[in-house]
């Protein structure tokens, strides 16, 4: 076996394990959770862009608590609002570590840390939506999101990168009207678990 193949399984085992530790908030929740457990008992490779038509993503909402407030970027593929996020990678060690990636390589703070469970990073929503990440003519695919949480250090300041067109601070009760129903389901479930 080689190390990207163990990389891989040793990636597909923490998902399975993080997703079947969770204990989702709802019935809609709880569904996606057992379809997203039932993709990847089906698919060794379905962390990864390549496992078509779904594969699993991880995301991390940037909040600093203190100040009330998230961090969203501009997506420059989907033209809205949305957290940090994006597909899982070979060196990626475990689900919650693909979310920190790319929470800190869009956000351009490097001392986030994700919110616990027990004192492990869990997610705290998922979501399932259509894009299409092999590219414009190719047909859309499904993205399988694991949302984390990560905590922003008070007064952080932000970095953009050439990942966004914008990256700003917004206040829980001042979002953009430039969003999705997610995004705003994943800024009132963090600012639940943080107040």
């Amino acid at each position: 076996m080689t190390v990207t193949e163990t990389g891989a399984t040793a990636l597909h085992t923490d998902a399975v394990r993080a997703l079947a530790g969770w204990h989702p908030t709802d019935a809609v929740q709880q569904r996606l959770r057992d379809d997203y457990l039932a993709h990847l008992a089906g698919q060794p490779d379905g962390l990864y862009r390549a496992c078509l038509p779904a594969h699993v993503t991880a995301s991390a909402l940037v909040v600093d608590p203190a100040a009330g407030r998230v961090l969203l970027t501009l997506h420059p593929k989907v033209g809205i609002w949305l957290q940090m996020g994006g597909h899982c990678e070979p060196g990626d060690p475990t689900l919650a570590a693909a979310a920190l990636r790319e929470a800190v390589e869009e956000s351009g703070i490097p001392d986030l840390a994700l919110l616990a469970a027990d004192g492990t990073p869990a997610p705290v929503l998922l979501d399932r939506h259509q894009v299409r990440c092999t590219g414009k003519d190719r047909p859309e695919n499904t993205h399988l999101d694991v949302q984390y949480v990560a905590l922003a250090p008070p007064g952080s300041e932000a970095l953009i990168s050439e990942e966004s067109l914008d990256l700003r601070w917004f206040d829980y009760d001042a979002l953009p009207e430039l969003t999705d129903d997610s995004l705003r389901a994943l800024v009132a479930r963090a600012r639940a678990l943080t107040a």
